[in-house]
C-alpha cells in the first residue's frame, strides 16, 4: 500500500470516528438529556470540535489537520481559555505566541 493511500485510509478512519462519536452523543442526549445532569458542554457546538481535534490527533498519523482543528478550536474559545488561565494569561498568552514563534523560525531556518 502506498503512502498515500494509507494516508487517506487514516483520514477515512478518523473522519468515520468522530461521525460516530458525535453521533452518539446526540443520540444519547436525546435520551439523557445532558443538560439536566450538568454535562451539557459534551453536545456544546464548540466543544465537538475539540472532540474532533483529539480524534484526529489520535487516529492519523499526519498530526496537521488534528493540530488546525485545535488551533481553531482555542481561536474560538479564546475568552474561556483566558478566564481559566486568570492572571497568568496577562503572561501567559503573549509568552506562548513568542515561544511559537521562535519554534517556527527555528525549523524554517534549519
Amino acid at each position: 500500500m502506498s503512502m498515500a493511500q494509507a494516508e487517506r485510509k487514516d483520514t477515512y478512519l478518523a473522519t468515520a470516528i468522530t461521525l460516530m462519536v458525535i453521533g452518539g452523543l446526540f443520540l444519547l442526549d436525546k435520551f439523557f438529556h445532558f443538560a439536566s445532569h450538568g454535562y451539557g458542554w459534551l453536545v456544546d457546538k464548540s466543544n465537538l470540535l475539540l472532540f474532533a481535534a483529539v480524534i484526529f490527533l489520535l487516529v492519523k498519523r499526519e498530526k496537521t489537520v488534528g493540530i488546525l482543528l485545535l488551533i481553531i478550536w482555542a481561536i474560538l474559545n479564546i475568552g474561556l481559555i483566558i478566564s481559566l488561565l486568570g492572571q497568568l494569561s496577562g503572561y501567559l498568552l503573549p509568552l506562548a505566541l513568542l515561544l511559537i514563534g521562535v519554534i517556527l523560525l527555528y525549523m524554517y531556518k534549519r
